[in-house]
């Protein structure tokens, strides 16, 4: 396996820069095996569901993570928070920068006031353990002082943050959003309660692999950080009984794949899926495009095998959106 094996040419222009609006009306590229895709809307994705069917929902909610800061020399520093490593929120993992030129103690400013304090370089490396100093609640604080950490090829501001939110979204802890929820709409979700569709919710934290590329030939010798992720057991029971599992995006089958993989429902995962991998719970994924040589693109790769290709030829032949705030596509891997 190479990682050239999972590249492919993405035009800039094919790179959504905005949410599609309504949030259902994003397009959707149907998998039909080995026949041609359909090509619907989120709105139609009722139809393609059955009754006994079990939609899973990744329900973490973005933080508004990024910070633009000062030092105290008056250059600019930018602090992405990744994950919380205390039940306070006051002590993160983060991506800093500029890291080169930060020392341990050294204080960040929002205005005139210290807000972050650089504690040190992180066991693995490539990140930094910083603390938030600022007065009051931490979550406050963000609220006050941070941005939604949008992906590096999304340039512009959105004028509602809420937009890079699940309808769903619970509890706060995200440095970026399960972006194939973003579709869906409470009055979707309610329609497909009606046709007899199950709803269930697992919790992935999205962090620092949703910014980290692939650097080796072998993409199998990727090492992949662990994210924290929780399957309620109500969730693990329907799953069990459900005519087919429908997981809403990548971090769904992550946490689902992960909980039945290692016989636990709460903890930390480094599951990497690519081909070889046994199947254990997801039957149907609804995701969007993803960045070339990336691990979600190979993760799709080990749902649906090389038909992946012919489906991303056809979305870019036909104009699709892609990556965060691009359209979708419904994958059934029964049709390998």
């Amino acid at each position: 396996m190479r990682l050239d094996d999972f590249d492919y040419h993405l035009p800039d222009e094919r790179i959504a820069q905005l949410p599609a609006e309504p949030r259902d009306s994003a397009r959707l590229l149907v998998d039909q095996g080995s026949s041609a895709p359909l090509h619907r809307h989120v709105s139609d994705l009722g139809e393609f569901l059955h009754e006994g069917d079990l939609l899973v929902v990744n329900d973490t909610k973005v933080i508004p993570a990024r910070l633009r800061l000062a030092r105290a020399t008056g250059g600019a520093a930018e602090v992405l928070l990744l994950e919380p490593l205390d039940g306070d929120r006051r002590t993160w993992e983060a991506m800093v920068r500029p890291s080169k030129k930060l020392h341990a103690n050294e204080e960040l400013f929002a205005g005139e006031r210290p807000l972050v304090r650089v504690l040190r370089r992180s066991d693995a490396g490539d990140t930094m353990i910083v603390e938030l100093v600022g007065e009051g609640d931490p979550l406050s604080l963000l609220q006050q002082h941070g941005e939604m950490p949008l992906p590096p090829y999304i340039f512009g501001k959105l004028d509602r943050p809420d937009r890079y939110q699940t309808v769903y979204a619970n509890e706060p802890g995200s440095s970026a959003a399960p972006t194939a929820g973003l579709h869906l709409t409470s009055e979707l979700l309610d329609s497909f309660a009606a046709r007899g569709v199950e709803i269930a919710r697992v919790e992935l934290v999205v962090g620092l692999d949703t910014f980290k590329p692939i650097s080796t030939d072998d993409p199998r010798d990727h090492l992949i950080h662990s994210e924290r992720y929780r399957v309620p057991p109500a969730t693990a029971a329907a799953c069990a009984d459900a005519r087919r599992v429908v997981a809403v995006g990548t971090t769904s089958v992550r946490a689902l794949e992960s909980a039945a993989t290692f016989g636990v429902a709460e903890g930390r995962t480094r599951l990497f899926i690519h081909r070889p991998y046994e199947w254990t719970t997801v039957d149907v994924l609804m995701t969007n495009f993803h960045m070339p040589r990336t691990t979600l693109l190979m993760m799709i790769d080990a749902f649906v095998g090389g038909r992946w290709r012919t489906l991303y030829d056809e979305a870019l032949r036909e104009r699709y959106r892609f990556l965060s705030f691009g359209d979708a596509m419904l994958l059934d891997r029964s049709l390998s």
